[in-house]
This record gives structure tokens, sequence and C-alpha cells, in this order.
């Protein structure tokens, strides 16, 4: 059995006060509905579970009607960090999940082939992680006022999500992240501390996400070049379980 679990608990601060960023509305639906959708229709994913703030509860139930999402889902609630979030949403996984796939509820964009393939790569080789290219030169400043050195950016990669593991992998991973009291802000960190290797997997097209009001212009463009994609996240009945 394989699931995907959106995180969708952060508070988006750089989007400027009061705006809750995943429910602002890109081409046609709200950020996170398109995130949602995405993976509602993916044949590689069994459930989905998304982790939410306390208190949205009901706005999540009334997306999955509103945009009849059929694959089954439940909600958590989220933590203090990011990897509260992910560890509270591994605890609500079904038992006989073996694959998870861990998704920005910010990153509307995902490709389904690369879903299927880091989901694959998990399947085989413990963990995997969705990336691009570094095209940029890329300093290093120990100051941020001074370049510090020179870095080859033909060895670097930029990670996104999703970051697709064996279940039992993420849970021993996270487990020592927090039996050492340490703070990471990317799932493939706590593979590294328990020597994990990770496999990197090469996204085929642009997987942005929404982070600064400038990213939803490009968004946006995205989303809007694939309309039979977005007339089929519309289509059944809802069929969700709580």
């Amino acid at each position: 059995m394989t699931a995907a679990i959106i995180v969708a608990a952060g508070q988006g601060k750089r989007m400027g006060p009061g705006v809750d960023k995943l429910f602002l509305e890109v081409a046609g639906r709200p950020v996170v509905a398109h995130t949602w959708g995405r993976l509602d229709q993916a044949d590689c994913l069994d459930e989905v579970v998304l982790v939410v703030r306390a208190g949205q509860e009901e706005a999540f139930h009334a997306l999955a009607s509103r945009w009849r999402f059929r694959k089954p889902y439940r909600l958590a609630l989220g933590g203090a960090e990011r990897q509260d979030s992910v560890w509270n949403g591994l605890l609500a996984l079904s038992a006989q999940c073996e694959v998870v796939a861990i998704q920005d509820g910010a990153r509307p964009c995902s490709p389904p082939e690369l879903l299927a393939a880091t989901i694959a790569e998990a399947r085989a080789a413990g963990a995997a992680v969705a990336a691009q290219r570094v095209t940029d030169t890329i300093k290093e400043s120990a100051d941020a006022t001074w370049v510090t050195r020179h870095l080859d950016r033909a060895r670097l990669w930029a990670v996104q999500t999703p970051q697709t593991f064996r279940v039992e992998v993420i849970r021993r991973a996270l487990t020592a992240v927090r039996e050492r009291g340490l703070r990471v802000t990317d799932d493939t960190a706590a593979c590294e501390l328990i020597g994990q290797p990770v496999r990197l997997v090469e996204s085929p097209s642009p997987n942005p996400k929404v982070t600064n009001p400038s990213d939803l212009p490009w968004v946006e463009l995205l989303l809007g070049q694939e309309p039979a994609a977005q007339a089929a996240q519309g289509q059944g009945e809802p069929r969700a379980s709580r």
C-alpha cells in the first residue's frame, strides 16, 4: 500500500500578515486543491493524509467535497515544526502502508510521472527525492556580506517534493531526529542522520513552491497550461474517510 502525506500546516509568513497561501486561488482553485487533486488522480497512491492546522479541519473537508476528490483521505494535526507535522502524518497512515510520499501543500505543479518515479526508487532504495540541477552560479558567504568561496554547480541539486520513503525508513530517521533534539527542515536530512542513502530523481518540468507573492504568476502560468488535467480533477463523486 502506498500513501501521500500533504504537509499543509505551515503559517506561510512570507506571503504577508493574514494571508493563507494554501487557500489563495490560482488557475481557478485554491493552491492546496491543485496539490491534492494531482495526488487524488495518481494511480500509484492508495490514500492521502493531510496535516493541517487546528481549526481548519472543516475547510479541508469542504475542499474534498467541492472538488470531488475520490481517494480515501484522513486529517492529522500539525506540530510545532515541519518535522513534527510529518511525524503526525506518519502516525495517521494505515497500518498496511509500505511507501509514503511527502508533499508540500504549496507545491501544486508536481508532475504525476515524478511522483511515480520517486515511489519506484524509494521502494527499491529506501528513500528518493525530487530534485533539479542548479543552473545558477552559486557562492557561499560566511557573513552574508562577502563571498567566502565558489561552489561547483555541477555537483549541486535543488531538492523539492515529493520526498518518498519506505515507511519504516522515514519513521526510523525521524525517531533519531526526535531522540537527539535536532531540527531539520527537509525529510531527507533525517535520512542522512542515520546513514540512509537517498536517490535523486530529476524533475522533468518546473515544480515550484508558492512561497512569496511573486511565485503566483509563474505557478498560474504553469497550471493554466494543463486544462485537461484541471478538468479531470473535478470529475467523480466525493468519497472520503474522516
